[in-house]
């Protein structure tokens, strides 16, 4: 009797906390690319890109433009001279890639940073709609493998309110 008993409360602590989990979901993405705040942060993401893209050029076309000498006075040099043209162009040539490597990191560092004021009032706009509808858990449907989801649970909406962004229209497509 003991045992039956013990099993019964179990189960019934199972229930209630397995009733007590509340899960949505929500695309983050969709939410960011319909900030108003963040075609600032493409143009100034473009603004900066630019800049380090003309520096690039400059550097590149400097490499070219030694190249293109080195092959037209290549048959007037001793071997000494080739040599050490050579071993100026191999480090001018590595140069250009740490640059271009350098422009690359230095890129999604400058992303990162605009992006950051946008991930957090998303976030915090998050926890205040599931804290104001019981959500338990939230999870991303971006970029994730759900086989489904239930419209009902996802607070994609609900935070786009919160934030004040005007959800786009969804246009039909006509018919012939």
């Amino acid at each position: 009797m003991k045992l039956k008993f013990t099993l019964l409360l179990v189960a019934f602590i199972s229930t209630i906390a397995i009733a007590q989990t509340k899960t949505g979901t929500i695309n983050s993405d969709y939410i960011i690319n319909n900030m108003p705040e963040y075609e600032i942060v493409v143009s100034r993401s473009q603004e900066y890109g630019a800049r380090l893209d003309s520096t690039f050029s400059i550097k590149m076309a400097d490499y070219q433009t030694r190249v293109k000498d080195f092959r037209d006075k290549e048959k007037e040099m001793g071997a000494l001279m080739k040599k050490t043209l050579v071993q100026e162009l191999t480090a001018l040539e590595q140069d250009v890639k740490k640059y271009q490597d350098n422009g690359n990191k230095l890129m999604q560092l400058k992303q990162n940073e605009l992006m950051r004021p946008l991930y957090k009032k998303l976030n915090l706009a998050i926890d205040e709609v599931a804290k104001e509808n019981g959500y338990t858990h939230i999870l991303t449907s971006t970029g994730n493998q759900f086989a489904y989801i239930d419209q009902k649970f996802d607070i994609t909406k609900l935070v786009m309110e919160k934030l004040n962004i005007k959800v786009p229209e969804v246009k039909e497509p006509e018919q012939n």
